[in-house]
Formats: C-alpha cells, sequence, structure tokens
C-alpha cells in the first residue's frame, strides 16, 4: 500500500470515528442517525457538479449498496434498542475485514501477500480485543453473538459491493454520491413510517448535526471508496476499521474515559498491523 493512500483511509477512519462521536452524543438515536444520512445529500449533490457521472453498468452496484448501508443503518438503530453495542461491536468491526479478506480471495480471484493477510489478522485482532476493556454480559449469549455476526456480515457485504462499483463505474466519487442519495431516500422513507416528523426534527432541531455530520461522514467514507480503486478492498477495509481505536481515543481524550491497559494493547496492536500494511508490496 502506497504512503498516499494509507493516509488517506487513516484520514477516513478518522472521520469515521468522529461522526459516530457525534451521534452517539445524542440521547435520540434515530433523530441523530437521520440527520447523517440526510446530510450526505447536499454533499452528494454538490459533489456531482465536480465529478462525472459513474457508467451505467455501475448501476446494480449503486442500488445493492444503498440497500445494503440501509439495511446496515436499520440494524444498527435496533442494535441500539437491544442493548449496549460497546462490546459487541468491536468484535463486529473486527470480524468484517475477516470475512471481506475470505470472500475476496475464495471467490473473487484476488491475491493477498503474506504481509498483508498478517497485518488484516493482526488489525483485527487490536480491534476485537476491545470487547475485553471491561465486563459485559453480552458477549456470553446467543443475541449479541448474532448482533455482531449480522453487523460484521453487513459491513463486509457493502464493503465488497461499494468497492467492486467504484471500479466498475469510473468514477469513483460519482458512484458514491448517487449511492448516498438513494441510501438517503430509502433510509427516510422507511424511518417515515416509525416516526412521520422525523425530517422536520432534523431541519429545525439537528441541522447543525447533519451538516458536520453529514460532511465528516460522506468525505471520510468517499475517501475510502476512492482507496478502494487504488488498493486490494480487503486491506482497505482492514485499514478503515481502526475508526474504533480513534473512537476509543476521542473518548479518552476528549470525554476524559479511563485509558486502561487493554485499551493501549488494542491501539497498539492496531498501530502494528497498519505499519505492516504500509511495508507491503
Amino acid at each position: 500500500m502506497s504512503l498516499t493512500v494509507m493516509f488517506v483511509v487513516l484520514f477516513a477512519a478518522l472521520l469515521h470515528a468522529s461522526w459516530n462521536f457525534l451521534v452517539k452524543q445524542n440521547s435520540d438515536k434515530l433523530i441523530s442517525m437521520s440527520a447523517v444520512v440526510l446530510g450526505h445529500v447536499p454533499f452528494a449533490f454538490l459533489a456531482l457538479f465536480f465529478v462525472p457521472l459513474p457508467n451505467i453498468e455501475s448501476l446494480n452496484y449503486i442500488i445493492a449498496g444503498a440497500l445494503l448501508h440501509t439495511g446496515y443503518q436499520l440494524f444498527l438503530l435496533n442494535s441500539y434498542r437491544i442493548g449496549d453495542l460497546s462490546q459487541v461491536y468491536p468484535l463486529a468491526r473486527g470480524i468484517s475485514p475477516l470475512i471481506v479478506a475470505t470472500v475476496s480471495v475464495l471467490f473473487l480471484g484476488n491475491h493477498l501477500s503474506q504481509i498483508e493477510i498478517t497485518a488484516i489478522i493482526v488489525i483485527c485482532t487490536g480491534i476485537m480485543s476491545l470487547v475485553l476493556v471491561r465486563k459485559s454480559d453480552g458477549l456470553r449469549n446467543y443475541r449479541a453473538a448474532i448482533l455482531a455476526v449480522v453487523t460484521g456480515i453487513f459491513i463486509a457485504s457493502y464493503s465488497l459491493v461499494d468497492g467492486l462499483g467504484a471500479r466498475v463505474s469510473d468514477s469513483a466519487i460519482g458512484f458514491y454520491a448517487c449511492l448516498s442519495i438513494l441510501n438517503a431516500i430509502i433510509f427516510i422513507i422507511v424511518i417515515l413510517f416509525k416516526k412521520p416528523n422525523t425530517v422536520k426534527i432534523v431541519i429545525v432541531n439537528n441541522y447543525k448535526l447533519a451538516l458536520t455530520g453529514g460532511l465528516a461522514s460522506f468525505t471520510g467514507y468517499s475517501l475510502v471508496i476512492w482507496s478502494f480503486t487504488m488498493a486490494p478492498i480487503p486491506v482497505v477495509t482492514a485499514l478503515r476499521e481502526t475508526s474504533i481505536v480513534f473512537a476509543l481515543l476521542l473518548g479518552v481524550f476528549v470525554l476524559k474515559e479511563r485509558l486502561d491497559l487493554m485499551k493501549l494493547f488494542a491501539s497498539i496492536t492496531t498501530l502494528i498491523g497498519a505499519g505492516l500494511l504500509r511495508i507491503s508490496k
């Protein structure tokens, strides 16, 4: 992985952690998630003024990607309702790069070097070790296990679809702009059945979150989409998941949460994995 692509993905990971941090500060997760999804729309339309439209061959990927992103967003909201994801979610984020790497090698004919495979495993180990930060009953029952696995499958699925679609589209940013707009339309249609005044609440009371969170989210994942066209999808996916470590650091330095040995281990292990990706061919 080139140094440029590596820094782009790490910056995207920081942006991903930032908008998730904003969402988690809001007591109403439905409104905060809706604000971020709607916040994509103005920036997506703006982007389409400066980049080419994606090829028609990528239309199926746009539709599939929008559906997968919506499914992930809705499932995540439901997961917040069921219980605390502070222990389960790291496991989901950790297994998704392993799923992407396995599918890419076995079914898509991609080749990964031994260093790249090792780096992906090290990063996933660092992320998943966060489940041990504190005791949690969530990992001791079938509901939590299903929660983590399904979340990880959604993440892996949209990563693969987006990566392949971006390559076919010949316009990575244009591809994601169209996907974001369609994702917002589908998401809001579904949410309006649950809370009909959602759009009004977002526009009147949460427009700042929509603009800041939407900008961070759209920019961050646009950079990831571009990176998918420049480096192997499994490698980019694994490096992007370092966002959960950035979220951990935001918690420590912004919210003054305690930094214990397990958090330190997770951070150092993930950074070692990122370093291995840098030296891989």
